[in-house]
């Protein structure tokens, strides 16, 4: 008896120290419309990322990671609920995620953590570029859990007005570098307590239009300006990269702080050299080169063995897995849930995805279950497709008559799962049987809470004309 006493005592006691353990700190970082071949770990012909290859040397590289959507509110949407965007009422870009979501600042902030925001937003309806976020703005970052934020609405480039909890701010310099330098200055202050950080960084490169300064685009200067000033910007973002890993090495944070990198969206089209990395699509397809992008996540405490990786996972899977690693309770999260914890794969790999992913954006749709792939396109006429990517991860060869048992399969787990999401698009999942209508995109310049700042809005600079490249014609 004694025994079993003591035995039980040792487990309580170790459970007990387990729950006292320090929260980590966390760093989500998120680049706009960086495609899955625009890093020089990942092969690039011209673009050098030094900042990230490092990230990656040291820590788990996923290659057959997927954004949530093929553009940017959707994927967003689901980085904040683990669901995916049409539950949320993020039908497209510049929809307004529903307040009665349950998010994942507000969870953490729950927890304990200090919570800042810093970037883009683009949750809040408004379409058009990025302004300065309004205080009285009922979706800002604010509302949805963030302590601090320095928000713009969409995309910004170089010498940003920002929004600093609603008040407007300038500043000087290269965007990614503008909001890193906000981040570090959130970071400092919060790691003098005891209080663990949540800090999201949503970068507005490199978006189209895109403006790099002359030095960051001299390595490409054979290329068509567009392109230029795009991988300029990814030279920038790359470089405020490093400044943001060496400001938690000088403030000694380095190994207790999770971050994860990765980008909204597939590349764009009409930029030499390609942004896909050979695979089919661009932005705004549910084809692998508009779904899968650059992803990283870096923890010394707790990913001691870097590696890369090809099991599949989504930014939807990124809720659940931080909620795993902090002790969120699982009523922090709005069932359903789409995402899946990836946590046990720091450690080890951890054989097929159980959950497979699926994607539903403007009248297209996907699901990924481990190697195989069923996508519908856009309309009545969209034709039902089935690709193996272990084998052609360029979607090259349709399997979808030669494999009628898997196709069928996938397309009744696609046609449950879509029938789901309909219903939470209805309402259905929120307690209080609300059934709000979606706010869709609206341009700021015509909304009347703008009007008031219209002057000092139309007085920036505005972004040169030919800097955009010319727009190939993208896959459906």
């Amino acid at each position: 008896m004694k025994t079993v006493l003591f035995s039980l005592t040792a487990i309580l006691t170790a459970a007990s120290l387990a729950s006292a353990e320090p929260k980590p700190n966390i760093i989500l970082v998120m680049t706009d419309d960086q495609g899955w071949g625009e890093t020089s770990y990942n092969g690039h012909p011209i673009l050098k990322t030094p900042n990230l290859d490092a990230m990656a040397a040291n820590g788990l590289r996923l290659d057959r990671f997927y954004a949530g959507a093929p553009n940017c509110s959707p994927t967003r949407a689901s980085v904040l609920t683990g669901r995916s965007n049409d539950r949320t009422a993020v039908l497209n870009h510049g929809h307004a995620l529903r307040r009665q979501e349950k998010v994942l600042p507000e969870a953490l902030r729950q927890a304990g953590y200090a919570t800042g925001h810093f970037g883009k937003w683009h949750l809040n309806g408004f379409s058009g570029p990025g302004v300065p976020v309004l205080a009285t703005d009922d979706r800002n970052p604010g509302v949805f859990g963030f302590d601090e934020w320095v928000s713009v609405t969409n995309f910004f480039d170089r010498d940003p007005l920002m929004s600093r909890k609603g008040k407007f701010e300038e500043f000087k310099g290269d965007s990614s570098e503008v909001i890193v330098d906000e981040a570090l200055k959130f970071i400092a202050t919060k790691s003098q307590g005891d209080q663990p950080f949540f800090a999201v960084i949503w970068y507005g490169s490199p978006h189209d239009p895109a403006i790099a300064t002359e030095e960051d685009r001299a390595p490409f200067r054979e290329l068509p300006v567009g392109s230029q000033h795009h991988y300029g910007e990814l030279v920038a973002m790359d470089r405020s990269i490093g400044t943001l890993r060496n400001g938690l090495r000088d403030l000694d944070l380095a190994d207790k702080t999770l971050v994860w990198f990765n980008s909204d969206n597939g590349g764009l089209p009409g930029m030499q050299p390609e942004t896909v990395g050979g695979l089919r699509g661009f932005k705004g397809s549910v084809f692998e080169g508009g779904l899968r992008v650059p992803c990283v996540i870096e923890w010394p405490a707790v990913i001691t063995k870097p590696r890369r990786t090809n099991y599949p996972a989504s930014t939807s899977d990124i809720f659940p897995t931080l909620a795993a690693i902090a002790g969120l309770p699982k009523s922090s999260m709005l069932e359903p849930i789409d995402g899946d914890s990836i946590r046990p794969l720091f450690d080890t790999e951890i054989g097929p995805r159980t959950k497979p992913l699926t994607f539903r954006h403007t009248g297209r749709s996907a699901i990924i279950d481990n190697d195989y792939k069923l996508l519908r396109e856009k309309g009545r006429s969209g034709k039902d497709q089935l690709y193996d990517l272990a084998k052609d991860p360029a979607e090259a060869n349709d399997l979808f008559a030669e494999q009628p048992e898997i196709a069928g399969r996938l397309l009744r787990q696609l046609t449950e799962w879509s029938e789901s999401v309909d219903r939470s698009l209805a309402g259905e999942d929120y307690p209080e049987g609300v059934t709000p209508d979606p706010v869709l995109s609206r341009a700021w310049a015509g909304a009347p809470e703008y009007q008031p700042h219209l002057d000092t809005l139309g007085a920036r600079p505005r972004t040169p004309g030919p800097n955009k490249p010319k727009r190939k014609k993208q896959d459906p």
